[in-house]
């Protein structure tokens, strides 16, 4: 893998994680028709998605720290008999719909080397059907009505919801902030809370599976070119950062239609051209 090659696909991923088009879909068509398929393109679409975790760090520093400050907190008024559930404020509300956001996790942690091996494998059908799901979860976000929830009184069905579309968007093609967002609006959340309630929810999600895949392709062997991946991981938090503020401002603005238009365009491509695949092969 060349320098050039991995900044492309940092570009690719840094742009992709963020906006509701499924970055894995676009990572491993990219790597398909580039013959790079195998282990080694699976280690590194899991480094570049480590890239993109450090910009949603940073973009939501000011939320995440204040949630820090605050779970020590209620440790200690676990610790003092202060603790209640009636008198949270929004940001202990805010942790505890998160650990039950991430309860649905553990049931697809069990799904983990099938999502893997669909993202992998040389057919790429499976990605056209998927990005024409995220189209109809995005056509149907937006013709929703804005919904009000946000912190301070989202469900912890709200919560469920989200984190259930969380477990299946790691499907190839599925976007996971197009899935989740949409999710969200579907609970009634507000959508710039939409918006950072997905991204937060996924940063314990996919540290938490990044370090499985990378221990798997370790002990497995794969090789790995240190320089060309670290340059890769650094372009993806540099555009994923910039790919989040549009994000934001796109939540405010109520207008996903683009990413509509363009993800059942491109799944129904992706289709087409995977069964053509099949019949000459």
């Amino acid at each position: 893998m060349s320098f050039w090659d991995a900044i492309l696909q940092g570009i690719i991923q840094g742009l992709t994680e963020f906006l509701p088009v499924s970055s894995s879909g676009h990572l491993s068509l990219y790597q398909h028709f580039t013959d790079q398929s195998g282990e080694a393109a699976g280690l590194f679409s899991i480094l570049l998605h480590l890239g993109t975790l450090v910009a949603v760090c940073i973009a939501f520093w000011d939320t995440i720290w204040g949630m820090i400050v605050e779970f020590f907190r209620m440790i200690g008024d676990l610790f003092t008999g202060k603790f209640t559930f009636r008198t949270q404020n929004p940001s202990r509300r805010m942790i505890f719909m998160l650990f039950v956001g991430l309860l649905p996790l553990l049931v697809f942690f069990f799904l983990r080397d099938w999502y893997t091996s669909l993202s992998t494998d040389s057919d790429i059908i499976v990605e056209g059907l998927c990005f024409l799901a995220t189209a109809g979860l995005l056509y149907l976000a937006d013709h929703l009505v804005p919904g009000k929830k946000d912190a301070s009184n989202m469900r912890v069905r709200d919560a469920l919801l989200v984190g259930t579309m969380q477990g299946i968007a790691p499907l190839p093609g599925l976007s996971r902030s197009g899935s989740t967002i949409s999710a969200g609006i579907f609970a009634g959340l507000n959508r710039e809370f939409a918006v950072s309630f997905s991204f937060i929810l996924g940063v314990p999600a996919v540290l938490g599976a990044n370090i499985f895949e990378v221990k798997d392709a370790l002990e497995a062997g794969t090789d790995m070119q240190v320089a060309p991946m670290l340059a890769g991981m650094v372009v993806a938090a540099v555009v994923g950062f910039l790919a989040i503020k549009l994000v934001r401002w796109l939540a405010r603005s109520g207008n996903f239609k683009v990413f509509t238009w363009y993800t059942a365009v491109l799944g129904t491509a992706t289709v087409v051209i995977g069964m053509v695949e099949k019949f000459i092969h």
